[in-house]
């Protein structure tokens, strides 16, 4: 699955390049997404359990894909310590398996990509 995603993520950036929000981005991948027949969610609702209590707040995660895969997308001028963080406490809160932090940013998407797998 994530072969297939980077894929149309690397399709996504050779159409528009680096530069654009990362909204544009998350709105393109996700049209390539729909069209390819993969089913995904956008901005989805992480719940925070502490001790056992679900808080009444929730982190978004950009898009969960086929309720496996976490995207976090970035237009950042490089991907920080933090970024990755953010990406591996979704992977905790979520008990999804695989995360995938994506800078389009980067010149070449290859070089902003970094998976995770809880």
């Amino acid at each position: 699955m994530t072969g297939r995603i980077i894929g149309l993520a690397i399709d996504v950036h050779r159409v528009l390049g680096p530069g654009l929000l990362e909204s544009v981005y998350a709105a393109c991948l996700c049209r390539d997404l729909k069209r390819a027949g993969i089913g995904f969610q956008r901005q989805v609702a992480i719940p925070v359990t502490y001790r056992g209590e679900v808080l009444p707040l929730a982190f978004r995660a950009d898009v969960v894909v086929e309720n496996t895969v976490i995207l976090e997308i970035r237009a950042a001028a490089a991907i920080t310590a933090e970024h990755e963080a953010q990406v591996l406490t979704y992977l905790r809160l979520s008990h999804l398996p695989i995360g995938l932090l994506m800078n389009f940013h980067a010149l070449r998407l290859v070089d902003g990509l970094r998976r995770f797998v809880a």
